[in-house]
């Protein structure tokens, strides 16, 4: 990304990735490139490609406009992410496109049901975000070390490897394509008092209102974020704890739970968006696609940048082993679709940030790309990708640009080395 595309160059890129002739602007998320650009070839006619996913990124809009765009079928399942885990590893052979946090990829490649890609494959490697490439901002400057960094899962030896490699590669174990830096959900009119520090998910003026999310490699770091922040415990390192750390956190989740302090957890983004948008809950573990649905039915919601940092998490596309033949050709034409740009500029309305942003940008309006990357205020009213107003003219998006946001991460989702043992322990925590 250190040269920004021009138009010209864009085009001859996708046309080289997808046969593809692009006959016309590109004129906003939503729409297909115009000209017509459905792949015609036979080999591909019959293709079925099975994308599993987690709510927040397997969307029927996308695999509606991916069979428009490249003519073959994206039968598109969304799966909660320990369930996505779980069939990945015990039923590969119901996946052809494994859709998931860096993290996850942990748990799964060791397992050898995936396939590395080559680089030659992907046709935007050399326009990804640094961040994954090299494992820094796009000015150079260095991310937290925490959790598990997206740029350490990032490559592979070969096609066939059941680990990472230790550095560059010219094989990629999954197609990043997105990312973002995750907070706490506020409801500003209902606490009426500023929401700073990760703190305040412990804070027993709100007891019976907050809500967590119930998955073990996740919740564990906002309660982590919770507690060190109120000098309860001081971690060694918040993404890799150790058995003792992991005790005492859920010990003090589980004391927390049997008085009444938790309204409830839940597991996929939909389920958080009910309580909080009826009130019943005020403050929770929230993700950006529920800030925005919530913003679009008019109720005041903060997204806020803590004192502490962010989460942060990535997320990319990986192919199945068993995927051969024509199947896989169709395979890598679909994970350079997806980041060819349409899906870029559609995730950017979730809130989300694409790992190929110059593809993004062409398909956002200059407003759009000045308030989602650059935090500019917005010239006009703010939408989701369906159209739905999320936010007034003036709006600044909370945190500012992509840089400051994403390089202000405490520390990213992870798999630690007791994933085992917390597992078990979160268990605990959630039947107690």
């Amino acid at each position: 990304m250190d040269k920004p595309l021009t138009r010209r160059d864009f085009n001859k890129l996708v046309s080289t990735a997808l046969g593809v002739t692009l006959a016309g602007t590109f004129i906003g998320c939503g729409r297909s490139q115009e000209g017509g650009s459905k792949r015609s070839n036979a080999k591909f006619k019959d293709i079925t490609l099975r994308h599993y996913g987690p709510s927040y990124s397997a969307i029927s809009d996308i695999a509606r406009q991916a069979e428009k765009d490249l003519g073959f079928k994206i039968e598109i399942q969304v799966e909660a992410t320990n369930a996505l885990i779980n069939r990945a590893i015990n039923r590969p052979d119901t996946i052809d496109i494994f859709d998931l946090d860096h993290w996850a990829y942990r748990l799964v490649l060791p397992h050898g049901v995936l396939q590395g890609i080559p680089v030659s494959k992907y046709k935007w490697w050399n326009e990804t975000l640094p961040l994954f490439v090299k494992g820094t901002l796009p000015d150079g400057k260095p991310l937290s070390s925490q959790g598990t960094m997206p740029f350490t899962v990032q490559y592979l030896e070969n096609l066939e490897s059941k680990s990472f490699a230790s550095g560059p590669t010219d094989t990629i174990a999954m197609a990043p394509h997105m990312m973002n830096a995750d907070t706490l959900g506020v409801r500003p009119d209902l606490i009426n008092r500023p929401i700073k520090k990760w703190s305040e998910l412990l804070n027993s003026e709100l007891a019976g209102r907050v809500a967590l999310v119930n998955i073990p490699d996740i919740g564990i770091i906002d309660a982590a974020l919770a507690f060190e922040s109120a000098g309860r415990i001081k971690y060694r390192n918040k993404g890799d704890m150790t058995r003792e750390e992991i005790d005492r956190t859920i010990e003090n989740l589980i004391k927390l739970k049997q008085s009444g302090h938790f309204h409830s957890f839940w597991s996929t983004f939909e389920a958080s968006i009910d309580s909080f948008a009826s009130g019943e809950v005020v403050l929770q573990s929230m993700w950006s696609p529920a800030i925005i649905e919530v913003s679009t039915r008019g109720i005041p919601v903060d997204y806020p940048s803590l004192e502490e940092g962010y989460r942060g998490w990535a997320a990319g596309l990986g192919i199945l082993r068993h995927v051969t033949g024509f199947k896989l050709e169709a395979a890598y034409e679909y994970l350079n679709w997806y980041n060819s740009g349409w899906v870029g500029a559609f995730i950017a309305k979730q809130g989300y940030y694409s790992s190929v942003p110059e593809t993004a940008k062409k398909f956002l309006t200059d407003d759009e790309w000045g308030y989602w990357y650059e935090g500019k205020p917005a010239a006009g009213p703010i939408t989701d990708p369906h159209g739905k107003v999320a936010g007034k003219s003036g709006t600044t998006r909370v945190g500012g640009t992509f840089s400051n946001r994403m390089g202000n991460i405490a520390c990213w989702n992870t798999v630690m080395s007791e994933n085992d043992y917390l597992v078990k322990r979160w268990k605990e925590f959630i039947a107690a």
